[in-house]
């Protein structure tokens, strides 16, 4: 798998369109995962994956080791959020993903609490060790099914759910020392 997408890496260093947007479909859950990690904003996640997608597109050429493409990729990435966090200080909407289809809408109170709950979620798992961090967030924030996520990162079926049931068994543990209740 590798070889092929280094493959790829170097025939959109050499200007192929749909190399590189194979690349785009094979690596934007896990740069996404990555972002909403460190924004904790679904939308917000969205927009600094299209900026982190488009300055790779522009950058490839600057690529040495086709190897390591998928670091440097998740560096260009922690680079847009770092960038995105000092430019504006906006406060963090509520994901649609939080309310059902057919209720009214949170109260404001409801709404507070939500984001409140959210980010202490967010805060627990940002201290998870990375192998589990990314998996969890991948298929439970991200709504990657077990092919996606086995693709974007590189695992085995076996040692996915490995990492997922490892990953939610900590992240309980972790929730009910810092008594976050759900």
């Amino acid at each position: 798998m590798l070889d092929a997408e280094e493959q790829l890496v170097l025939g959109a260093k050499q200007g192929d369109r749909a190399a590189f947007e194979e690349l785009v479909r094979r690596t934007s859950r896990l740069v996404y995962a990555r972002l909403y990690l460190e924004t904790g904003d679904a939308h917000q996640a969205e927009d600094l994956l299209q900026e982190t997608m488009l300055t790779a597109f522009r950058t490839i050429g600057q690529l040495s080791d086709p190897a390591k493409f998928r670091t440097w990729l998740l560096r260009i990435a922690q680079n847009q959020a770092i960038d995105a966090a000092r430019r504006t200080m906006r406060l963090k909407r509520t994901p649609n993903e939080l309310r059902p289809n057919n209720s009214s809408p949170p109260t404001p109170d409801e709404q507070a609490e939500l984001v409140e709950q959210r980010q202490q979620v967010l805060a627990v798992l940002r201290t998870l060790p990375e192998e589990y961090r990314l998996p969890l967030t991948l298929r439970y924030l991200a709504d990657a099914d077990y092919d996606t996520i086995q693709l974007q990162m590189g695992l085995t079926n076996g040692s996915l759910r490995g990492l997922l049931h490892r990953g939610l068994k900590m992240l309980r543990t972790e929730l009910e020392k810092a008594d976050v209740r759900l």
